[in-house]
């Protein structure tokens, strides 16, 4: 699941290491995400792949809202490409995570676009070797909640799956994506009420409160 230039140093503060002097006002220092992406627009692949490592469950849960199952481990390696290789038009430094899920949503809207019609989203995702083998049951219940949350409004079905597929947090979804706080907590309760909603009719199991 190349070395850096030194564009971009004017943004790190002057005063690193040393006390201000009287009257002399330091400037903050540039948070750890935003100096790997000025890396990675440097032309360092070690940093762009840190951002791979960072960034790959969110890219990966967005595009599982919207495309088959078996498909996504390649839309997300295409997504990080597409975004290695635009990386240079990215200017807003500070919002690499919402520019890197707006370009996996589209690169979902182009699969659909290209795709035969009427393809199922719910296929059964590869086996997992690391892991005991699931159940029959166990199986026929996870495609069912997957296939549920598929069919919910898209900024719950996206949170939802961050949080449920991928294990994300709240927090880690609001910097991952670039949504505020607010707005996640907002998508992952209402989402789960529906989520509850539709599922109550159909099994006694649901989603873990926690999730939250």
């Amino acid at each position: 699941m190349v070395s850096t230039s030194v564009r971009g140093i004017e943004r790190f503060p002057r005063c690193v290491g040393r006390t201000p002097v009287s009257g002399e006002q330091s400037r903050p220092e540039i948070p750890e995400d935003e100096r790997t992406v000025l890396a990675a627009q440097d032309g360092d692949r070690a940093s762009f792949g840190r951002l791979y490592e960072r960034y790959a469950r969110m890219v990966h849960g967005v595009l599982l809202a919207k495309v088959p199952v078996q498909d996504v481990d390649d839309l997300t390696h295409d997504v990080f490409l597409r975004a290695l290789h635009r990386l240079s038009t990215l200017r807003e430094i500070g919002k690499f995570g919402a520019w890197l899920a707006a370009i996996a949503r589209n690169m979902a809207n182009d699969y659909h676009r290209h795709a035969v019609p009427n393809e199922a989203l719910t296929d059964e995702a590869p086996g997992n070797e690391a892991n005991p083998p699931a159940t029959a049951a166990d199986e026929e219940y996870a495609a069912r909640v997957l296939e549920v949350i598929r069919s919910l409004p898209d900024a719950y079905r996206e949170t939802l799956i961050l949080r449920l597929v991928e294990g994300m947090t709240g927090p880690e979804i609001a910097a991952r994506t670039g949504l505020t706080a607010g707005s996640v907590r907002v998508n992952l309760h209402r989402g789960m009420q529906q989520l509850r909603a539709k599922l109550s009719p159909q099994t006694g199991n649901q989603p873990e409160q926690e999730a939250l």
